[in-house]
Protein backbone atom coordinates (compact mmCIF):
# COMPACT_ATOMS: atom_id res chain seq x y z
CA UNK A 1 0.00 0.00 0.00
CA UNK A 2 2.88 2.37 0.86
CA UNK A 3 4.52 1.63 -2.52
CA UNK A 4 1.26 2.36 -4.33
CA UNK A 5 0.78 5.61 -2.40
CA UNK A 6 4.34 6.64 -3.20
CA UNK A 7 3.79 5.95 -6.91
CA UNK A 8 0.54 7.89 -6.93
CA UNK A 9 2.21 10.84 -5.16
CA UNK A 10 5.04 10.89 -7.69
CA UNK A 11 2.58 10.91 -10.58
CA UNK A 12 0.56 13.68 -8.97
CA UNK A 13 3.73 15.70 -8.42
CA UNK A 14 4.72 15.33 -12.07
CA UNK A 15 1.24 16.38 -13.16
CA UNK A 16 1.35 19.44 -10.91
CA UNK A 17 4.81 20.43 -12.19
CA UNK A 18 3.65 20.02 -15.81
CA UNK A 19 0.51 22.05 -15.15
CA UNK A 20 2.54 24.80 -13.45
CA UNK A 21 5.03 24.95 -16.35
CA UNK A 22 2.17 25.07 -18.86
CA UNK A 23 0.44 27.87 -16.93
CA UNK A 24 3.69 29.83 -16.52
CA UNK A 25 4.57 29.57 -20.23
CA UNK A 26 1.10 30.75 -21.25
CA UNK A 27 1.21 33.61 -18.75
CA UNK A 28 4.56 34.73 -20.19
CA UNK A 29 3.14 34.53 -23.72
CA UNK A 30 0.18 36.67 -22.65
CA UNK A 31 2.55 39.29 -21.21
CA UNK A 32 4.63 39.33 -24.42
CA UNK A 33 1.54 39.65 -26.64
CA UNK A 34 0.20 42.46 -24.46
CA UNK A 35 3.54 44.29 -24.79
CA UNK A 36 3.39 44.00 -28.59
CA UNK A 37 -0.19 45.33 -28.62
CA UNK A 38 0.73 48.24 -26.34
CA UNK A 39 3.81 49.10 -28.44
CA UNK A 40 1.79 49.21 -31.66
CA UNK A 41 -1.04 51.24 -30.14
CA UNK A 42 1.45 53.77 -28.76
CA UNK A 43 3.29 53.98 -32.08
CA UNK A 44 0.13 54.56 -34.09
CA UNK A 45 -1.15 57.16 -31.60
CA UNK A 46 2.10 59.10 -32.02
CA UNK A 47 1.80 58.95 -35.81
CA UNK A 48 -1.65 60.56 -35.59
CA UNK A 49 -0.36 63.34 -33.31
CA UNK A 50 0.95 66.32 -35.35
CA UNK A 51 3.30 67.24 -32.47
CA UNK A 52 5.01 63.82 -32.47
CA UNK A 53 4.43 62.31 -35.91
CA UNK A 54 7.22 61.88 -38.48
CA UNK A 55 4.55 62.32 -41.14
CA UNK A 56 3.64 65.62 -42.73
CA UNK A 57 0.14 67.01 -42.26
CA UNK A 58 -1.15 65.63 -45.56
CA UNK A 59 0.12 62.16 -44.66
CA UNK A 60 -1.48 62.40 -41.22
CA UNK A 61 -4.87 63.24 -42.76
CA UNK A 62 -4.68 60.09 -44.89
CA UNK A 63 -2.99 57.89 -42.28
CA UNK A 64 -4.70 54.50 -41.98
CA UNK A 65 -2.21 52.75 -39.76
CA UNK A 66 1.20 51.16 -39.96
CA UNK A 67 1.92 47.84 -41.61
CA UNK A 68 3.01 44.94 -39.37
CA UNK A 69 3.73 41.25 -39.51
CA UNK A 70 1.32 39.27 -37.31
CA UNK A 71 2.75 38.79 -33.79
CA UNK A 72 4.94 35.69 -33.66
CA UNK A 73 6.55 34.78 -30.35
CA UNK A 74 9.11 32.61 -32.13
CA UNK A 75 10.87 35.95 -32.71
CA UNK A 76 10.89 36.78 -28.99
CA UNK A 77 14.26 35.35 -27.98
CA UNK A 78 16.33 34.96 -24.84
CA UNK A 79 19.77 36.45 -25.35
CA UNK A 80 23.04 36.80 -23.49
CA UNK A 81 24.61 40.26 -23.39
CA UNK A 82 28.41 40.32 -23.58
CA UNK A 83 29.65 43.82 -22.73
CA UNK A 84 32.53 45.42 -24.61
CA UNK A 85 35.69 45.67 -22.52
CA UNK A 86 36.82 48.83 -24.33
CA UNK A 87 33.73 50.59 -25.76
CA UNK A 88 35.44 53.20 -27.93
CA UNK A 89 33.47 55.84 -29.83
CA UNK A 90 33.02 55.61 -33.58
CA UNK A 91 31.12 57.50 -36.28
CA UNK A 92 28.02 55.66 -37.49
CA UNK A 93 26.96 56.17 -41.10
CA UNK A 94 23.53 57.62 -41.74
CA UNK A 95 21.24 58.21 -44.70
CA UNK A 96 22.73 61.73 -44.94
CA UNK A 97 26.22 63.14 -44.40
CA UNK A 98 25.66 63.27 -40.64
CA UNK A 99 28.02 61.02 -38.63
CA UNK A 100 26.77 60.72 -35.04
CA UNK A 101 28.92 59.27 -32.27
CA UNK A 102 28.09 55.83 -30.94
CA UNK A 103 29.95 53.32 -28.85
CA UNK A 104 29.66 49.57 -29.11
CA UNK A 105 28.19 48.68 -25.73
CA UNK A 106 28.39 44.96 -26.38
CA UNK A 107 26.84 42.05 -28.26
CA UNK A 108 23.71 39.98 -27.76
CA UNK A 109 24.01 36.27 -28.55
CA UNK A 110 20.87 34.23 -29.15
CA UNK A 111 19.32 31.33 -31.01
CA UNK A 112 16.58 31.76 -33.59
CA UNK A 113 14.96 28.99 -35.61
CA UNK A 114 17.61 26.57 -34.33
CA UNK A 115 20.63 28.66 -35.35
CA UNK A 116 22.98 30.87 -33.35
CA UNK A 117 23.28 34.59 -34.12
CA UNK A 118 24.68 37.74 -32.61
CA UNK A 119 24.04 41.47 -32.98
CA UNK A 120 26.07 44.43 -31.83
CA UNK A 121 24.44 46.76 -29.31
CA UNK A 122 25.18 50.49 -29.42
CA UNK A 123 24.91 53.41 -27.04
CA UNK A 124 24.68 57.09 -28.00
CA UNK A 125 26.55 59.48 -25.67
CA UNK A 126 24.15 62.26 -26.66
CA UNK A 127 20.94 60.29 -26.12
CA UNK A 128 22.19 58.91 -22.79
CA UNK A 129 22.40 62.49 -21.48
CA UNK A 130 18.66 62.94 -21.94
CA UNK A 131 16.37 62.41 -18.97
CA UNK A 132 14.86 58.93 -19.02
CA UNK A 133 17.35 57.65 -21.59
CA UNK A 134 20.41 57.17 -19.38
CA UNK A 135 20.24 53.37 -19.88
CA UNK A 136 19.05 53.42 -23.50
CA UNK A 137 20.63 50.94 -25.95
CA UNK A 138 20.07 50.61 -29.68
CA UNK A 139 20.24 47.67 -32.10
CA UNK A 140 19.97 48.61 -35.78
CA UNK A 141 19.89 45.51 -38.00
CA UNK A 142 19.26 44.24 -41.49
CA UNK A 143 17.86 40.89 -42.60
CA UNK A 144 16.66 39.07 -45.69
CA UNK A 145 13.32 40.92 -45.80
CA UNK A 146 14.88 44.34 -46.53
CA UNK A 147 13.82 45.78 -49.85
CA UNK A 148 10.94 43.33 -50.08
CA UNK A 149 8.56 43.14 -47.14
CA UNK A 150 10.51 45.68 -45.09
CA UNK A 151 12.34 48.99 -45.50
CA UNK A 152 15.52 48.59 -47.55
CA UNK A 153 17.85 50.41 -45.14
CA UNK A 154 16.97 48.20 -42.17
CA UNK A 155 15.03 48.32 -38.94
CA UNK A 156 15.69 49.09 -35.27
CA UNK A 157 14.99 47.39 -31.96
CA UNK A 158 15.65 48.95 -28.57
CA UNK A 159 16.65 47.73 -25.15
CA UNK A 160 17.73 49.10 -21.78
CA UNK A 161 20.90 48.32 -19.85
CA UNK A 162 19.91 45.16 -17.97
CA UNK A 163 20.62 44.22 -14.36
CA UNK A 164 22.00 40.84 -15.47
CA UNK A 165 23.50 39.62 -18.75
CA UNK A 166 20.32 37.70 -19.61
CA UNK A 167 17.99 39.79 -21.80
CA UNK A 168 14.90 39.45 -23.96
CA UNK A 169 15.02 40.59 -27.58
CA UNK A 170 11.59 40.82 -29.18
CA UNK A 171 11.76 41.40 -32.92
CA UNK A 172 7.98 41.91 -32.88
CA UNK A 173 8.84 45.35 -31.46
CA UNK A 174 11.28 46.34 -34.21
CA UNK A 175 10.37 49.48 -36.14
CA UNK A 176 11.34 51.57 -39.15
CA UNK A 177 13.59 54.64 -38.99
CA UNK A 178 11.88 57.97 -39.64
CA UNK A 179 13.54 58.33 -43.05
CA UNK A 180 11.36 55.43 -44.26
CA UNK A 181 8.27 57.63 -44.01
CA UNK A 182 9.41 60.78 -45.80
CA UNK A 183 12.49 62.74 -46.85
CA UNK A 184 14.26 65.14 -44.52
CA UNK A 185 15.38 62.78 -41.78
CA UNK A 186 18.89 61.50 -41.07
CA UNK A 187 18.81 57.88 -39.88
CA UNK A 188 21.60 55.57 -38.71
CA UNK A 189 22.42 52.81 -41.19
CA UNK A 190 22.88 49.39 -39.57
CA UNK A 191 26.58 48.43 -39.67
CA UNK A 192 27.51 45.39 -41.77
CA UNK A 193 28.17 43.40 -38.59
CA UNK A 194 24.46 43.57 -37.80
CA UNK A 195 23.13 41.71 -40.82
CA UNK A 196 21.08 38.62 -40.01
CA UNK A 197 21.22 36.10 -42.90
CA UNK A 198 17.60 35.07 -42.33
CA UNK A 199 14.19 36.66 -42.88
CA UNK A 200 12.88 38.28 -39.70
CA UNK A 201 9.15 38.00 -40.36
CA UNK A 202 8.23 40.10 -37.35
CA UNK A 203 7.74 43.72 -36.41
CA UNK A 204 7.04 46.60 -38.76
CA UNK A 205 6.82 46.17 -42.53
CA UNK A 206 7.27 48.81 -45.23
CA UNK A 207 5.23 51.96 -44.76
CA UNK A 208 2.23 52.20 -47.08
CA UNK A 209 1.60 55.84 -47.91
CA UNK A 210 -2.13 56.09 -48.71
CA UNK A 211 -2.19 59.55 -50.31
Amino acid sequence: MKIMNSTILKKLSLLLVSAFCFYTAHAQDDVALAAIKKHREKQEAEFKDPEKSPLDRKQIRHFKGLNYFPPDLAYHVKATLVKSETPALFKMKTTTNRLPDFRKYGEVHFELMGNAYSLEVYQSPDISKESGYEDYLFIPFTDETNGNETYEVGRYVEMRIPVTNEVDIDFNLCYNPYCSYRAGYSCPIPPAANHLPIAILAGEKKFLDHH
